[in-house]
């Protein structure tokens, strides 16, 4: 009886003590991971499985702890790949994050792209060989200030119109048929089938658009048809209840993972996340840790305290907590893919730069030695098990010097629309994605017969920036009158001055996707001009239109003979003398060619101070835009593998005014200083509205 009263003291202690466990380990940070290592046992005959239990992750029987950075292999040049992985490890990240970015894979309807920039499998490989472990963010909604959040633009064109991000079956069907592609090619790669990846995302912080839980359950059912029961799915949504109730998926199915502004006090929002998953299957992770921010035109660019990010970085870590690096490389949106946001409405439109160095601790080029690195990689080798590899140096830059201008066309110059099969005829304009236009330029034309007094242009919705010029019917030969520029931000009528013709006078309205939402309740954003012209209050018809698609990242160029055309020199007009002239000079887009020689190829970057706006190409890749008249970008970043020993080629798209002088100047740094003087400033209506 003493041995069974003592046996029922002591059982009736350990429930006790149990019981305060769990009480307390709802409200108190966890138990090392040392502690808690006991309190679980996996089978470790299991080999090759990542699982969640008892609140951690387990990897192959083993506690293991998530110290990541998201590194978008679409941002860097595929050459780069294993050098800014390398620079990743070495800042003591055992797991990478990606997107995959639909419409890089599929650009045009069934036309699909897995080569170059856009090899994902070589990618995934390489993490593997580093023994680099990934989470996939496989969308199909990615976000990431990336064009329609990584949707395909042709998606805008489907009729009727279909819903995105919702359980819209037309919608769906075209989900399925994409990750149809996509899932079959990683499933080799997850991690129970000796792959790296260990997680797979669904969506993409869905609580911050909807609540569309069936939308969110057909593609768990997707996933898990392709990969297997085996593999976490995820789910990443705003560290608070609101978006964790609309974008999480209750039970153990899917792992919610929680972000939040950096500078929050991780603990409380971990907490909270625990309420939106199962018992024992919530370890605290930050699927983004912000170590930097975006930065839009006219914008100044954005920088984060490199103590101060890693010091929050430090109150996750020292608790045993896990961190995504969001970002721990940016890189760059090279081409036409840098997407946009929007305020308070849909015309508070702010565009995303070309770079994407995000203030990250690996900065655009690769560079290390920054304050912000040094202080993350400290606060990381304090938490890792091993020692971490030693840090790459930086890679070599080099400035080229003066690049002179030697050959001009005018746009205009190279295309007509008399004879060009690629003019679509309308009553009313359409929109870019109507006329199988995805990216670059559209020219909208009509005639109109003049006014003494002028006349009152209106566009009620631009998208997203329109110069308008006239002319006369019968001078085809004589250079377009520029008129002004319409703009998505500043919406407002413009004076279209008289213009004394024999007969009609003709209107061209060239005009520029600028890059599509990537977030928000807005982002069904067609380009072009989505509404009726209005002259003098009344609509104009009769409309032709002409797409300039020029080439984007992940195109042959052998597509887009304008930038052949434009490399060649096309001596059709030459007006080269005529724009070195200031009191001549026109705003109307032109190409520029010019020619460097490169004896050591190292990375460089291309300063546009003192030209105005537009696109530039290097050897036929599309390097991105450039917008130095509004800023804060000036240089854009040219990684060595574009460049080859010899001559090189540059085309430039500019689309008001070039340098005076006819010139850009390669150079050995970025430069984010630029944007209008005091006194521009002041008349600059464009910046003000872009900015504000």
């Amino acid at each position: 009886m003493a041995k069974t009263g003592s046996l029922r003291r002591n059982t009736a202690k350990v429930v006790i003590f149990l019981i305060t466990l769990f009480v307390l380990g709802a409200f108190a940070p966890l138990p090392s991971v040392s502690q808690r290592s006991s309190q679980f046992h996996l089978d470790k005959a299991d080999e090759r499985k990542f699982e969640i239990a008892g609140d951690m992750f387990w990897k192959d029987g083993e506690p293991f702890r998530i110290i990541g950075g998201d590194l978008h292999y679409f941002r860097v040049h595929p050459e780069y790949w294993e050098d800014r992985l390398l620079r990743a490890k070495a800042l003591g990240l055992n797991t990478i994050q990606t997107y995959v970015p639909w419409n890089l894979h599929e650009p045009r309807q069934g036309h699909r792209v897995f080569e170059g920039i856009a090899d994902i499998i070589s990618f995934l490989k390489l993490c593997k060989k580093l023994d680099l472990l990934v989470m996939l963010r496989a969308g199909p909604y990615i976000c990431g200030e990336w064009d329609l959040g990584g949707f395909p633009a042709w998606l805008l064109a489907e009729e009727p119109a279909i819903r995105l991000r919702s359980s819209d079956p037309a919608f769906l069907d075209l989900v399925e048929k994409w990750w149809g592609i996509l899932l079959p090619k990683i499933s080799p790669l997850l991690y129970s089938n000796g792959g790296p990846i260990i997680m797979v995302q669904i969506e993409n912080e869905f609580g911050s658009y909807g609540d569309d839980k069936a939308y969110l359950h057909y593609l768990v059912k997707l996933a898990r048809g392709h990969l297997g029961d085996d593999i976490l799915l995820y789910t990443t949504d705003g560290g608070a209840r609101e978006t964790l109730g609309k974008g999480t998926i209750p039970g153990d199915a899917v792992f919610s993972a929680v972000d939040f502004t950096t500078g929050d006090d991780p603990w409380p929002i971990f907490k909270l996340q625990k309420e939106f998953n199962a018992p024992g299957k919530s370890p605290p992770l930050s699927a983004e840790f912000y170590t930097g921010w975006l930065t839009h035109w006219g914008e100044k660019i954005a920088s984060t305290d490199a103590t101060f990010t890693a010091t929050y970085l430090e109150k996750i870590l020292s608790m045993n907590g896990s961190a995504v690096l969001y970002m721990a490389h940016g890189g760059t949106n090279f081409g036409f893919y840098s997407g946009a946001n929007t305020g308070s409405n849909e015309a508070d439109y702010k565009p995303d730069l070309t770079s994407y160095d995000y203030d990250a601790p690996i900065r655009e080029s690769g560079d290390v030695d920054n304050a912000k690195y040094k202080a993350l990689r400290r606060v990381i080798a304090k938490h890792s098990t091993e020692p971490l590899a030693s840090i790459p140096p930086d890679n070599e830059k080099m400035g080229y010097g003066h690049i002179e201008i030697d050959k001009v066309s005018f746009l205009y110059d190279m295309i007509d629309m008399k004879d060009l099969v690629d003019v679509v005829e309308s009553e009313n304009p359409i929109s870019m994605e109507a006329i199988g236009q995805m990216f670059g330029f559209v020219l909208y034309a009509s005639e109109y017969n003049p006014k003494g007094n002028g006349s009152v242009l209106s566009i009620p919705k631009v998208h997203d920036r329109a110069q308008v010029f006239i002319s006369c019917t019968e001078d085809s030969a004589k250079r377009p009158t520029y008129v002004d520029v319409i703009t998505r931000w500043s919406n407002r009528p413009i004076n279209l001055p008289y213009l004394k013709c024999e007969s009609k006078n003709k209107l061209f309205i060239l005009v520029e996707n600028m890059g599509r939402l990537n977030y928000g309740p807005y982002m069904f954003d067609r380009k072009g001009i989505l509404s009726s012209v209005y002259l003098d209050s009344r609509p104009l018809y009769k409309w032709k239109m002409l797409p300039i698609p020029l080439q984007n990242l992940n195109e042959a160029t052998q597509i887009n003979p304008i930038i052949l055309n434009a490399q060649k020199g096309l001596p059709k007009r030459s007006a080269q003398k005529k724009l070195k002239d200031k009191k001549n000079s026109v705003l109307e887009p032109a190409f520029y060619t010019g020619h460097f020689s490169v004896d050591k190829v190292r990375d460089t970057y291309i300063s546009f101070r003192g030209w105005s706006k537009g696109i530039a190409y290097v050897n036929e890749i599309n390097i991105g835009r450039f917008w130095p008249s509004i800023g804060p970008q000036c240089n854009l970043y040219v990684p060595a593998p574009m460049l080859r020993q010899g001559e090189n080629t540059l085309v430039i798209l500019e689309l008001e005014s070039p340098n005076t002088d006819l010139f850009v100047s390669s150079v050995d740094h970025p430069d984010f200083t630029c944007g209008p003087t005091r006194s521009a400033l002041r008349k600059s209506r464009e910046h003000r509205l872009l900015s504000s």
